[in-house]
């Protein structure tokens, strides 16, 4: 990081990207889409802020964590701290259920590593297993439609 005088600290693409292990072209790319403000240029070269820096941490952690781009562009322009609780009561629920998928899915490994059974698809336990995991996803979609079908329709319908 480069301190040019009087003004505060400053990076090169090239040195805040490799930071972060990206490509320079995704931070030219968070810029094109809102998430990231321009840098400043000097001498025609982008030279980014600390506040760009903290900016690209954010961005990394939320797309570590399994939100979108669209979903952190909404989250970072949030009119209200009510728009972004909404947004990220969402992405809660949404991580809690693919955390409870992840789990089934390592329970049904787990058994296939250790069971005994020739075939560990013919095994009793596992068939359970497997069994509970469809029954899972059957009240998922379930419950999926029942909410797409109780939200209120556009022009009264």
């Amino acid at each position: 990081m480069k301190s040019t005088g009087d003004t505060a600290a400053t990076m090169t693409i090239g040195e805040l990207s490799a930071r972060f292990d990206l490509a320079p072209h995704v931070l030219r790319h968070w810029e094109a889409m809102g998430l990231l403000s321009p840098a400043a240029r000097v001498n025609g070269r982008r030279r980014y802020s600390q506040d760009h820096i903290t900016r690209v941490a954010m961005i990394v952690g939320g797309k570590s964590g399994g939100l979108s781009l669209e979903q952190l562009r909404g989250l970072l322009a949030a009119r209200s701290p009510h728009d972004r609780r909404e947004l990220l009561e969402r992405h809660h629920a949404e991580l809690e259920r693919r955390i409870r998928d992840i789990e089934q899915s390592k329970a049904m490994i787990e058994h296939a590593l250790d069971c005994d059974e020739h075939d560990f698809t013919r095994c009793p336990n596992f068939r359970r297993l497997v069994e509970s995991l469809a029954e899972g996803a059957r009240l998922h979609s379930q419950e999926h439609n029942l909410r797409r079908f109780s939200r209120p329709q556009p022009n009264g319908g």
